[in-house]
């Protein structure tokens, strides 16, 4: 089980801090690593990147099909992209370029959707990913992670410089606390077990870490003990870990801040029902479109709350022992 720090104070260091940090850290380590943007800089606080590393930094405007190609032709010439956009704009714009000219072409990019889900806030619906996860799991050795702390997301974008094949990050710009200890150490396909019980397992991705551990504390009040899993990367999934939970707790409930058509729900009981079959009940947006409003009023319309998800295990677990 891992050693984990959350509190629920805000953070040490926000994700834009911690991204453009990194990226610098790795412009110094190795001179191939680029950095493109689609006019969204500011947003993550990088034009001062822009203008210290001009040979390794480049804004393509907001143009996000077309910087997707610049980073394949990059990749081609021996270049290591990352590339930023809103999620929505990332990835649902131009779906088609990073599964050809990316994924079919066997370039490697690492692709940075930032605001996912309800973390778009005002900018409403149209700037409200809830399909990003399950997109990118489609795509043949890609690997997808949604950021649950700002050191998880540092230390994932060094470990995948290398990395052959589409990388996508899905990560807030901000407010995200601080989950794990800082000698905490990260691996692609390796979840983290950040509390045990055997009455049910919560799996929570990315912003909804922080919420699986309130509910787990309020339901060990009630006397009901459960084991708290982050997947890290949703794909490729730790299945070995997935089949061992089911197996201690025989009931899952997982949690995203996504559709829980495709995304980390969907890959969780698809794991469980060729490897240990129990009861998996899937908190997330059930097949509905985003709107304008701040987070908490959000994650009450969405259900992405506290209190759905004890309420839901408190569900499956009475349905475990009528089975």
């Amino acid at each position: 089980m891992e050693h984990i720090i959350y509190t629920g104070e805000k953070p040490v260091k926000e994700i834009f801090e911690v991204f453009s940090e990194t990226m610098e850290e790795l412009f110094q380590e190795d001179s191939k690593v680029v950095y493109i943007d689609a006019d969204l800089m500011a947003s993550m606080r990088t034009k001062d990147l822009w203008e210290k590393y001009p040979e390794n930094v480049f804004n393509t405007g907001i143009q996000e099909a077309n910087m997707v190609g610049v980073a394949g032709g990059m990749n081609l010439v021996g270049l290591k992209p990352y590339i930023h956009s809103f999620a929505p704009f990332a990835v649902r714009r131009c779906f088609d370029q990073i599964y050809v000219t990316v994924g079919y072409a066997r370039k490697s990019v690492r692709i940075i959707g930032s605001e996912p889900g309800i973390c778009a806030t005002d900018n409403g619906g149209t700037h409200m990913t809830f399909e990003d996860m399950a997109l990118m799991r489609t795509i043949p050795d890609s690997c997808v992670i949604d950021i649950s702390d700002a050191g998880m997301f540092c230390q994932l974008l060094k470990k995948t410089k290398d990395r052959k094949g589409v990388t996508y990050f899905r990560t807030p710009r901000r407010g995200l606390p601080d989950i794990y200890a800082q000698e905490t150490v990260f691996e692609i396909g390796k979840g983290k077990i950040l509390r045990e019980g055997e009455d049910a397992a919560v799996i929570a991705s990315g912003i909804m870490v922080s919420s699986a551990l309130q509910a787990a504390q309020v339901l060990q009040e009630m006397s009901i003990k459960v084991s708290v899993i982050d997947p890290v990367t949703v794909k490729p999934l730790d299945t070995q870990l997935i089949e061992r939970v089911a197996r201690k707790t025989k009931a899952i409930v997982t949690v995203e801040n996504h559709s829980i058509t495709g995304g980390l729900g969907s890959t969780v009981a698809e794991t469980v029902s060729e490897t240990y079959p129990v009861p998996v009940a899937r908190i997330g947006v059930n097949d509905t479109f985003g709107q304008v409003g701040n987070e908490a009023y959000l994650r009450e319309q969405y259900s992405l709350t506290v209190e759905e998800i004890v309420n839901r295990v408190k569900m499956i677990v009475k349905c475990k022992m009528n089975m």
